[in-house]
């Protein structure tokens, strides 16, 4: 706090009267559209664009067993409709979510002994 030499009392400063420089912006608008880049929610999957969540499944996949024998593979992911609406949710005391549904493709080979191939 800054006070005055001559009479020791702390000095007021009032910003109350600044006018309004901006505009408050929509701020959640960034998060809403980040979240919808995503997942893709309601896009079908011939439309569904390979960015967001089909980009981390396809850094992880496909997943190799060691011997070489299986690969577990991803095909397709689908975000379904909320079960409950939020006020129900409320009501409920319940989480709001959203089931996530991937389909996975397990792929097992016969490898030949004496040769090595599949």
């Amino acid at each position: 706090m800054s006070k005055s030499l001559t009479s020791r009392k702390r000095v007021r400063r009032d910003f109350g009267r600044i006018p309004t420089v901006a505009p408050m912006p929509n701020l959640i608008e960034v998060q809403k559209s980040s979240y919808d880049k995503f997942l893709q929610p309601g896009a079908p999957l011939d439309v569904r664009q390979q960015s967001g969540l089909w980009d981390v499944f396809k850094s992880v996949f496909p997943i190799k067993d060691f011997a070489g024998k299986g690969e577990l593979e991803f095909v397709a992911y689908d975000l379904e409709a909320p079960k409950y609406d939020v006020e129900e949710c409320r009501q409920r005391g319940m989480t709001f979510s959203a089931p996530l549904k991937v389909t996975l493709r397990l792929v097992v080979w016969d490898v030949d002994e004496e040769t090595g191939a599949r």
